[in-house]
């Protein structure tokens, strides 16, 4: 029986490459994208949504539009550095023949997982946003949905925006939090597992000539990806983060995972920050006493990770 699930995505190169990696993939069923600010602004990601599912030949998924600005603190910018002005590489796909659904995301969320209870997973690959006004509109949310994994956050590693955080996080961290301690079952699929696994030029070159249309594409795209990160870090290649988060879902004994409440940071110098609770007996209480636990992945199979990626890409 195939997993039914939501992605919640601002394409975004590796959004791109997670949507992907679900829709070629027979254990995932994608009932729905809904779409957030984070590597391009919201307009810009439900275009690059709706440009996927009919790139994949799925027009009949929906998008739902989601929030155009955190919950408290404001939207700066958007990662165009990291993903091009068009988020997908600047290549410049012509426009979507498609619309959004009517509804706005967290009401499309609230109502798909309502009425399939404890048979929805959430996995939102960018900031928060759009869960935590799902969870404020229906709060019984946190009952129904089978299980939600996270693309964000790091417990181990430093984060990607600065010291402290991961861009996910730090753009909503007041919406990360209330995720992380909703009491519904979370996942955090962090820096700590998306920085172990790199996608090599050698890797991406052998993608390239498998002659799989979905393969073509997401190398096309991932041009602008990897000239970014060689430039900010010297690697020839890429860190796999969006696509980690689809791994998990699709074989959860890829990783190595600890258990233990997590709060986020939502002020101050270390804004965005994910800090697990691995002790869980302190003397006196404090800000995680009597939250829930969240499942944390620490390591991850990059090997297998990364076969399981190449083998559902370039199938034809």
């Amino acid at each position: 029986m195939s997993k039914k699930i939501i992605i919640d995505t601002d394409p975004g190169i590796d959004d791109a490459m997670a949507i992907l990696l679900a829709l070629k993939s027979p254990e995932i069923e994608l009932v729905g994208l809904t779409t957030i600010f984070g590597n391009v602004y919201t307009p810009l990601a439900t275009q690059n949504a709706l440009r996927l599912v009919e790139f994949a030949g799925r027009p009949d998924i929906p998008v739902a539009h989601g929030a155009e600005a955190p919950l408290i603190t404001p939207l700066e910018a958007v990662a165009d550095f990291v993903h091009g002005r068009d988020g997908l590489g600047n290549v410049n796909l012509p426009p979507p023949q498609g619309q959004p659904i009517a509804k706005a995301a967290a009401q499309f969320m609230v109502e798909t997982v309502m009425a399939q209870p404890g048979e929805i997973t959430l996995v939102p690959i960018g900031p928060l946003t759009n869960l935590a006004l799902a969870l404020a509109l229906e709060p019984r949310l946190a009952d129904h949905v089978a299980e939600v994994v996270v693309m964000g956050g790091a417990v181990t590693v430093n984060g990607n925006v600065n010291p402290a955080a991961e861009a996910n996080i730090i753009n909503d961290p007041h919406a990360a939090d209330r995720v992380f301690t909703a009491g519904w079952p979370v996942t955090m699929v962090g820096l700590d597992v998306t920085l172990q696994t790199i996608m090599s030029d050698d890797y991406m070159a052998a993608l390239n000539a498998s002659g799989s249309p979905t393969a073509e594409f997401i190398y096309a795209i991932s041009r602008f990806y990897r000239d970014f990160h060689y430039d900010t870090h010297g690697l020839a290649g890429m860190h796999t983060h969006d696509p980690s988060a689809i791994a998990y879902v699709l074989d959860p004994t890829l990783f190595t995972t600890v258990r233990g409440p997590v709060r986020v940071a939502t002020e101050g110098i270390a804004a965005g920050q994910t800090l697990l609770d691995r002790f869980q007996n302190w003397r006196d209480s404090n800000p995680w006493t009597g939250q829930p636990a969240v499942n944390v992945c620490l390591e991850v199979d990059s090997e297998r990770l990364l076969a399981l990626y190449q083998q559902r890409i370039c199938q034809l």
